[in-house]
């Protein structure tokens, strides 16, 4: 039995090892494109941030495109949870705060950074889109439960999505300073207000 166990054991480690070097690329990948945007990408620069060898970036991700579209791929839903606490207002204003704090990150400003060439990218603009309809459909999933209690009429989770999301946005890429709760609750208490008058309720 002991040799069974002392032969399991570098077979994890590598495994957990690939993987932390996987994170550290990627997550240096999606800081170069938020200061530098695509054209400016250079697998050097990568793998010097994140402390690797040049050739690992290489092998792994021998086109540029790929790279950035995994740097960007699993930053979605989980950037900006929403959870149900039975109080729509807060929920969202939660869900604005990690917004804020997820655009600014360096995955977020990269995200940014990558929508115009997207445009002309079906590969990186089906990334794009990945992330956004993730984040949609947590959003939609909670206005539904919201319309089924009564705490908002009828609407169209897209446009609603745009109406919040637009704010934080605007924040974040001026710079000028930080996204806070009381914005956030500002932002919720006028949108949602418009909403409920605009259908009477």
């Amino acid at each position: 039995m002991a040799e069974e166990g002392r032969s399991r054991a570098p077979v994890r480690r590598p495994g957990g090892r690939t993987a932390r070097v996987r994170r550290r690329v990627l997550e240096a990948a999606a800081e170069l494109i938020a200061r530098d945007g695509i054209g400016g990408l250079r697998y050097d620069q990568v793998a010097e941030l994140a402390e690797v060898n040049k050739t690992s970036v290489y092998r792994n991700w021998p086109d540029r495109d790929a790279l950035v579209a995994d740097a960007l791929a699993t930053f979605g839903a989980d950037a900006a949870p929403l959870h149900d606490s039975g109080d729509v207002d807060a929920d969202l204003a939660d869900f604005l705060e990690s917004l804020a704090a997820a655009t600014a990150s360096p995955q977020g400003r990269a995200l940014l950074n990558v929508v115009a060439s997207a445009r002309e990218n079906p590969e990186l603009r089906a990334v794009v889109d990945e992330v956004f309809d993730r984040r949609l459909s947590v959003l939609g999933h909670r206005l539904e439960v919201a319309v089924e209690r009564g705490e908002l009429p009828p609407v169209e989770s897209s446009f609603l999505a745009e109406l919040l999301a637009g704010p934080v946005q605007l924040f974040v890429t001026r710079g000028a300073r930080a996204f806070t709760r009381a914005d956030a609750v500002r932002v919720i208490t006028v949108v949602l207000a418009g909403i409920r008058a605009t259908h009477g309720t």
